[in-house]
């Protein structure tokens, strides 16, 4: 049960040290606390913890106009953070994760500045039909948290310049249309800044939940103990990753998400595996990339492979991989 609220207002622009304070602050999450972190990046391409960062983003470009591509630890897709937008991260027990509360501080935010909002599907908040708001969540043993980003006035033009939509998004929406769906708060309600949100923010915070929060901050000590973690998540490795030589490939779009699957195949072996996804569940990449390494290459001991490992989803991968007729 919550009985304790923190606010934490991030004071970098710095998606690495950001990110590795919201990693750090649910290392450290208390029982019974729930903390509201607010946070902004600079110019920055942000994707999902399992997404393949050259086919989501123009990566030279971005870094060519002095911006950053950074990986976050939850699922999900990429999104383009620049200084007209905010991010919220709700920090939390697991025991006490509640979605419907996190995201009735939102709307209820929303609503103190004039705006009517409605949530769509598991990981949207519109207004006026169109999205302003994108969520990602994340949930490690006792640990979890939900994050997102709030649409105050974003650069479009940057927007589409840098996000590289996969051609299964282009095929299905337009490139248009997935322009035409999002909006900025600013366009619905002209006196709003990133400042007077955050305020709103924490007023609906404390509101919802129903108790007062204290604001904190971060001790020399904090960010001692926090530098392996901002090493992380600014490193090459994590950023970046890896495309493996593979000599088998296919991908699919499912309601779930996407997914891409790369094989080396050696002696008739899966010698290594990478697989890329959106899918809101963070774990399903790795559990998949674990089960196909070792296997024989045969259709039957793959789609066995992706039944134990992914039994949710395991007609889905199973109908793909039998589709290319290996």
């Amino acid at each position: 049960m919550i009985d304790k609220l923190k606010l934490y207002r991030g004071q970098s622009f710095d998606p690495f040290f950001n990110l590795a304070v919201e990693e750090y602050l649910l290392q450290n999450t208390d029982e019974g606390c729930c903390t509201l972190y607010l946070w902004q990046n600079q110019n920055t391409v942000v994707i999902g913890r399992n997404q393949n960062a050259f086919k989501e983003c123009r990566t030279t470009l971005l870094e060519d106009e002095g911006g950053k591509l950074a990986r976050r630890l939850s699922g999900g897709g990429a999104v383009f953070h620049d200084l007209g937008n905010l991010n919220f991260t709700f920090l939390v027990p697991t025991a006490d994760y509640d979605l419907d509360k996190q995201l009735k501080v939102i709307e209820l935010a929303c609503e103190k500045l004039g705006v009517k909002v409605e949530r769509s599907g598991r990981n949207d908040i519109l207004a006026d039909g169109r999205k302003f708001s994108g969520n990602a969540f994340y949930k490690n043993g006792p640990r979890a948290y939900h994050h997102g980003t709030l649409m105050v006035d974003v650069d479009g033009e940057k927007m589409g310049r840098y996000l590289n939509p996969s051609k299964a998004k282009l095929s299905s929406k337009g490139v248009d249309s997935v322009r035409s769906r999002v909006v900025n708060l600013k366009e619905l309600a002209s006196d709003t800044t990133i400042e007077l949100l955050s305020q709103k923010l924490a007023e609906a915070f404390g509101q919802v939940y129903g108790l007062p929060y204290e604001e904190i901050g971060l001790t020399e000590q904090d960010k001692a103990a926090m530098q392996p973690l901002f090493e992380k998540y600014s490193s090459w490795e994590w950023r970046l990753g890896r495309e493996i030589p593979f000599t088998f490939e296919c991908g699919e779009r499912f309601p779930w998400g996407s997914v891409q699957i790369q094989l080396m195949v050696d002696g008739g072996r899966v010698k290594e595996a990478e697989v890329y996804s959106d899918s809101m569940d963070w774990s399903i990449a790795e559990k998949l990339k674990q089960a196909f390494e070792g296997k024989s290459f045969s259709e039957a001991e793959l789609c066995l492979a992706a039944e134990k490992a992914c039994p949710d989803i395991a007609s889905d991968i199973c109908r793909m991989i039998q589709e290319q007729e290996i």
